[in-house]
């Protein structure tokens, strides 16, 4: 099947973004911070970061929350089409690519929006495997010196898709939790030695606050 013109491309992300804010808007979403710092929605909130969760989340982080002044890293696949208008039209910039496809167009292009914007980034997309941080994530942290904040995200009640990332889709008036850790400060050169060390702290980290907002989000439901 040939890809659709651009046209439609554009078409299905203005419509997809009024859609979506129309269906996550019914969505109440419950936040905790490490720092008041870290919640670009906090009066007191400072400084740039890289803001890591997993590819199945992407719907919720940007749809529930304010995402001016951020940039984020989407697939060049063509279904990332559709997911880049809608961003695009949700406030945010995008940056096309992926370790597989467009790895080092896709790095530079994010360390150019680094300079004045957060980062958004799914360190296990885009084809898994699902919750494996990627060694490309800590990389880019390294050569933009900015700290990776893991962000995890729980659901009271999803639809999940059967793709590798099981894909969650927040279901009308269900409830969205969201633990923000705190950040990691990548140091050192981006040697093998030192992405391998930071690799494993930030999964171990996501992985903690993904646990942490999971049981958080059932407890409120229960």
């Amino acid at each position: 099947m040939k890809n659709p013109p651009a046209v439609l491309n554009k078409l299905i992300g203005v419509v997809g973004a009024c859609v979506l804010r129309a269906w996550l808007g019914t969505v109440c979403f419950r936040i905790r911070c490490a720092r008041p710092e870290l919640d670009p929605g906090d009066p007191e909130h400072r400084g740039r970061y890289i803001y890591a969760f997993w590819h199945e989340s992407i719907l919720a982080v940007v749809g529930t929350r304010k995402i001016e002044r951020m940039a984020v890293l989407v697939s060049r696949h063509r279904d990332g089409e559709y997911i880049a208008q809608m961003v695009e039209r949700l406030g945010a910039s995008v940056v096309r690519g992926s370790s597989r496809r467009g790895g080092t167009a896709a790095l530079l292009g994010l360390l150019d929006e680094a300079g004045d914007k957060h980062l958004l980034i799914t360190p296990d997309g885009p084809r898994g495997p699902r919750r494996r941080f990627e060694r490309g994530a800590v990389y880019l942290a390294a050569s933009a010196g900015l700290p990776i904040v893991p962000v995890g995200v729980g659901f009271s009640n999803a639809w999940r898709a059967s793709s590798w990332d099981r894909f969650a889709v927040p279901k009308p008036y269900s409830l969205v939790t969201c633990v923000v850790g705190d950040p990691i400060p990548v140091s050192g050169d981006p040697d093998r030695a030192s992405l391998e060390y930071w690799r494993s702290v930030a999964e171990r980290r996501l992985l903690d606050c993904t646990g942490r907002a999971e049981a958080w989000a059932a407890r409120l439901a229960a």
